[in-house]
């Protein structure tokens, strides 16, 4: 058999989009529509309602000590008081595979928030170092991916985190953030 391109080339050319000033005749979806802010408000209160409760200790970013091994800081300020938030997540059990290592716990978890609940609430997106704590398991998570999901089409969107699980040793401390100390940086929001 001959290798023949020429028998499905394409004789006409395509037709120009045409050009279109303002409003698109094509949209389907009215972004102005009220709708929309129902829909965000239905989502919040579906994942109030099949959602768990859990602590969320805000974290600080300031010059802390970089570990270039591990990729992270090594001395983590957080939140002392944490805020109480509702989200969406299916608890797993801990994994314990077995490396090269030795034996190593692995939890990794998926929450979801509803985005205009969780700004309002943290007065800020959740980003990578923040910890979570649901109220009915005793594990804390570390926040490392921070992804929006969203449905522009009808204005719902979520944030879903990504977080790994927290193993509780002195490098995640409570530790007060005040100017007299140089070591730890000011939180200025």
């Amino acid at each position: 058999m001959g290798t023949e391109f020429n028998t499905y080339k394409v004789t006409t050319p395509v037709p120009p989009l045409p050009e279109v000033d303002g409003e698109s005749v094509l949209n389907l979806f009215d972004q102005n529509n009220p709708d929309i802010n129902l829909f965000n408000i239905v989502d919040d209160e579906l994942i109030r309602l099949s959602g768990s409760q859990m602590y969320y200790y805000k974290f600080f970013r300031g010059p802390q000590d970089y570990d270039e091994v591990y990729g992270e800081q090594t001395t983590k300020a957080i939140t002392a008081d944490p805020i109480l938030v509702h989200g969406h997540y299916e608890p797993r059990v801990l994994e314990e595979n077995l490396t090269e290592f030795g034996i190593e716990l692995m939890n990794e978890q998926l929450f979801v928030f509803n985005k205009s609940y969780i700004e309002q609430i943290l007065a800020r997106i959740p980003i990578p170092g923040d910890v979570l704590l649901p109220k009915f398991q005793n594990q804390k998570y570390e926040i490392y991916q921070v992804q929006e999901d969203s449905f522009e089409a009808y204005g719902v969107y979520h944030m879903v985190c990504s977080a790994k699980l927290l193993r509780d040793n002195d490098a995640v401390q409570d530790t007060p953030l005040v100017d007299d100390n140089p070591d730890i940086g000011v939180y200025s929001g």
